[in-house]
């Protein structure tokens, strides 16, 4: 069903199901929502939609619970994308996602596999646009 095409791009993203009036229910944690802008207790998702021109289609999804597999998101958001590429062929050339998951492992990850991606950068990290200019602060690229 999607348009598996060069031009389509990947959105990575979480959202927190929340369950606070709940009293017992299994991988309900207290995380943070953006949604609540504060801890509340949820079920935490990663979740991969395709994206064209014209169409959104959900890919895959998991549901955040390091007590129950060890996994962070940051673990599933690399696995997600490792899936899509080498286990579903997917074609598209840009990822995107906010700044929760612009850690340096998944920046990396995307550039080995000859990705692009588009992310916000909080304006305390140090980058590393060269090996030879080395890591300088964010705020004082032009």
């Amino acid at each position: 069903m999607i348009n598996n095409s060069n031009e389509a791009y990947l959105i990575l993203d979480d959202s927190v199901q929340d369950k606070s009036y709940s009293q017992k229910i299994e991988m309900v944690n207290r995380q943070y929502s953006g949604n609540a802008h504060g801890l509340i207790k949820g079920i935490g998702i990663v979740n991969l939609v395709h994206a064209d021109q014209s169409d959104y289609y959900p890919l895959d999804f998991r549901v955040y619970a390091p007590a129950v597999d060890g996994k962070t998101k940051n673990d599933h958001f690399r696995d997600m994308l490792r899936q899509a590429f080498e286990e579903r062929d997917l074609r598209a050339q840009i990822i995107l996602f906010d700044s929760w998951y612009a850690a340096s492992e998944n920046l990396k990850y995307i550039h080995r596999i000859n990705k692009f991606f588009v992310t916000t950068l909080k304006d305390n990290r140090l980058v590393s646009l060269s090996k030879e200019r080395g890591y300088v602060h964010l705020q004082q690229i032009e």
